[in-house]
C-alpha cells in the first residue's frame, strides 16, 4: 500500500490501482480529495472537512463514495442518495477494496468551555491508523500510526504519550500545518526521541510503502 501525505491531515493511500483519501480538508491542497475512489472524513471541523471539495470529488466520479460520521453525512447525503455513509465506533466496512474499522466518538477537549464534536478514527487494512482529533487508541495492534503532532487541544508531551501507549511500528507526522519550519524539527525531535519507534517526517507530496 503506498501512503502519500497531503497537506496538514490529508492523507491519500494507493493499492490495486485505487485511492482512498482521508479528511482532505480546507488546510490540505486544492486538489487533495482529487480522483478518490473512496473518500473518509473523521469530523466537521474545517481543516478535516471541505464541503465544495467533497462536493467536487463526488460530482466528478459517480462511482465515488464517502464515509463519514452522521455530523457530515447530514450535509451531503442528499445530493448523493446511496454515496454517503454513516458511520461510527465499532463499524467495519470495505470501501474501494479497502477493509475499513472505525474507532472512537469524541473529539479531544480543546476546552472544557467548548462543547466536544464527534470524532471518529479508520484503520485502514489493519495496518494504518488515523485518529482524526483525538487520541484515540485501538482496540489492536496498529502497525504505522498516523500522529497528530500540532493543534489547539494538544501538547507534546501527549503525544509522545499517544505514540507510547499505541506502540505503532513506525509513525508518521499528521496535523501539522500550524507548525513553522522552526518548530518542525523541535516537535520531530521529541517524538523520536521519546516515542519509543520509527519516527517519520514526510513532507507534502512525499509517499512511502506502508
Amino acid at each position: 500500500m503506498k501512503l502519500t501525505k497531503k497537506s496538514h491531515a490529508c492523507v491519500r493511500l494507493e493499492k490495486d490501482g485505487r485511492l482512498l483519501v482521508i479528511d482532505p480538508g480546507g488546510f490540505s491542497e486544492a486538489d487533495a480529495a482529487a480522483g478518490a475512489d473512496a473518500l473518509l472524513v473523521t469530523h466537521e471541523h474545517p481543516d478535516h472537512f471541505d464541503e465544495g471539495r467533497l462536493r467536487a470529488a463526488l460530482e466528478a466520479d459517480p462511482a465515488t463514495e464517502l464515509w463519514t460520521l452522521a455530523s457530515v453525512a447530514d450535509q451531503l447525503a442528499a445530493a448523493f442518495p446511496g454515496r454517503v455513509h454513516t458511520v461510527g465506533h465499532g463499524d467495519a466496512f470495505t470501501a474501494a477494496g479497502f477493509d475499513i474499522q472505525v474507532h472512537g466518538e469524541l473529539h479531544a477537549v480543546i476546552h472544557p468551555d467548548l462543547p466536544r464534536v464527534t470524532n471518529v478514527g479508520y484503520l485502514v487494512d489493519g495496518t494504518v491508523f488515523h485518529p482524526g482529533d483525538a487520541f484515540t487508541v485501538p482496540e489492536q495492534p496498529v502497525d504505522t500510526l498516523m500522529v497528530p503532532v500540532m493543534a489547539p487541544w494538544n501538547k507534546i508531551s501527549e503525544v509522545i504519550e499517544y505514540v507510547r501507549e499505541v506502540k505503532p511500528r513506525r509513525a508518521y507526522d499528521i496535523h501539522d500545518a500550524l507548525l513553522t519550519d522552526l518548530a518542525l524539527p523541535i516537535y520531530g525531535g521529541h517524538i523520536g526521541r521519546l516515542g519509543g519507534t520509527d519516527h517519520v517526517r514526510l513532507a507534502p507530496g512525499e509517499s512511502a510503502e506502508v
